[in-house]
């Protein structure tokens, strides 16, 4: 990769559906903090990264203080977060001067992102698109009226993160105004005019929402190779 590559770790949970008082980020996965995992999956795979982390102000001297409890000194700039996801991600970019680099943008909340996907992602990064993780969709999918016709799974994917951009392409859709419709940086992307790339996601890419889902991550994580995959049992 001949490109500079930014992550920018959007960490604004409060851990309301975890049932905890403790910020999801912060809790503990295996005996380390959630956000600290996730960090060190993308800083072990990209040894140059620059990591930009976005926090509420309120919780800077709470992370600042896991980071030295738990001897975590991955270099990072933290970043004020803003009234939504959008704001946050905004004020992140704020801070990438470098108009050629790769920017992966990804949830604080999802540690078991491997060193495959993100290198297939990186190598997938090209002006004017968007670079988005994708799963099928398995289950079936049916409207709250169930009088209406089912959506079509075949044409329904599940999205995850990281998602990649160019550092101008993103910084120029970023500084258009918010719309409600905006729920990840693709769907930025694409209101600004840039294609999409999909690239197959990680079943197991999983968003940390549940306590059911920290049981699962760890299990996962108990079994993970170095590069953070899960091996296929053979048959």
């Amino acid at each position: 990769m001949d490109r500079k590559v930014y992550a920018v770790f959007v960490a604004g949970g409060s851990g309301t559906r975890m049932g905890s008082r403790t910020p999801k980020q912060f809790m503990k996965l295996n005996g380390v903090p959630v956000l600290q995992r996730t960090i060190e999956r993308f800083y072990r795979c990209i040894p140059d990264l620059e990591v930009i982390t976005v926090l509420p102000r309120q919780h800077f001297a709470t992370w600042r203080k896991l980071c030295l409890d738990y001897d975590f000194n991955v270099p990072q700039t933290l970043v004020e977060g803003g009234i939504t996801r959008f704001h946050s991600v905004r004020n992140a970019l704020e801070r990438i001067d470098d108009m050629d680099a790769v920017v992966m943008i990804h949830d604080g909340v999802r540690p078991l992102v491997t060193d495959g996907l993100i290198n297939a992602l990186l190598d997938a990064s090209a002006p004017g698109f968007a670079i988005v993780p994708v799963t099928p969709v398995t289950d079936t999918l049916r409207y709250q009226d169930f009088h209406l016709p089912d959506p079509d799974r075949s044409q329904i994917d599940a999205v995850q993160t990281p998602q990649v951009f160019i550092a101008s392409d993103i910084k120029e859709a970023y500084a258009n105004a918010y719309e409600l419709g905006f729920t990840d940086d693709v769907s930025v992307a694409i209101k600004h005019g840039l294609k999409v790339r999909r690239i197959p996601g990680l079943k197991y890419n999983i968003k940390l929402t549940t306590p059911e889902d920290i049981v699962v991550a760890e299990q996962l994580i108990s079994i993970c190779l170095p590069d953070g995959s899960v091996p296929v049992r053979k048959k």
